[in-house]
């Protein structure tokens, strides 16, 4: 188990993100993490790495560039940021905790699969550190709300951190698209399901030949009760125990049976 943090003032918290290290959200979410501790440590990809999932830079060396005290950014992905701000930058002391975000756009349901954002939380768990991923939901192209994700975090933080939870699980943590003011509480609820479209977008080049744009794929839909995708879209912060062990135990089982 990952133990409760007694008092945040003295912990050591890791920022990481995977929108880039001049990100708005990253921003949002040092001064989130400054007013819960002194010891803020910013390592974050020097570039936007939006939906790497949890990929590892294995053919290339990887450069370490300072932005600042205690900043620095990775030339590389979420995961390359998070084990190299462990183990090099901040090799001499681990940190407590590993705070990844803020991500402009959710991350519910199937998004986790594909998100940098998670996937830093989840380089992080499996380093041994408590980690927590945290997005703010948008809509198209209007403003960003980013004052709901720093008005309702750091409560947040607190709150979770207090109880622990077990070594193989990250947090993800989602922001609705309203007002802060007009949030109605936080739901703890399991990671939900939503449909991955089809939608590509086939083009030619100057040369005649066929590319394609993926995007705009996902449906948006409700979500069944008791998951992320109906609490964000009922106004509420979701927080999702994710766990970094994809074993299912059901078909574990069912397997064992054939080969007896």
């Amino acid at each position: 188990m990952f133990e409760p943090i007694a008092d945040l003032s003295l912990a050591r918290i890791l920022v990481s993100n995977d929108d880039g290290i001049e990100a708005p959200g990253i921003k949002v979410l040092e001064r989130i993490a400054r007013s819960l501790s002194k010891d803020v440590w910013v390592v974050a990809p020097s570039s936007e790495q939006s939906a790497v999932a949890h990929s590892l830079t294995v053919r290339r060396p990887l450069r370490i560039i300072r932005h600042g005290r205690r900043r620095f950014a990775v030339d590389g992905t979420p995961t390359d940021s998070v084990l190299l701000g462990v183990r090099q930058i901040l090799g001499d002391k681990r940190p407590d905790l590993l705070l990844s975000g803020i991500n402009r756009g959710c991350n519910m349901a199937d998004d986790v699969t594909y998100s940098g954002t998670v996937a830093a939380a989840m380089e992080g768990t499996l380093l041994g550190v408590r980690s927590i991923a945290l997005s703010q939901q948008m809509t198209n192209d209007e403003p960003v709300r980013w004052d709901t994700a720093e008005h309702w975090a750091a409560p947040i933080i607190e709150r979770v951190t207090a109880v622990g939870w077990p070594c193989n699980v990250l947090i993800n943590v989602n922001f609705p698209d309203m007002p802060a003011q007009q949030v109605d509480g936080v739901d703890v609820v399991r990671q939900g399901k939503r449909k991955i479209g089809d939608e590509l977008t086939e083009r030619i080049d100057p040369r005649g030949q066929p590319y394609y744009w993926v995007g705009g794929q996902r449906v948006e839909e409700l979500g069944d009760p008791g998951t992320d995708l109906s609490a964000v879209n009922r106004g509420k912060v979701s927080v999702s125990p994710l766990c970094v062990d994809f074993t299912s135990v059901e078909a574990m089982d069912r397997l064992a049976m054939a080969f007896r």
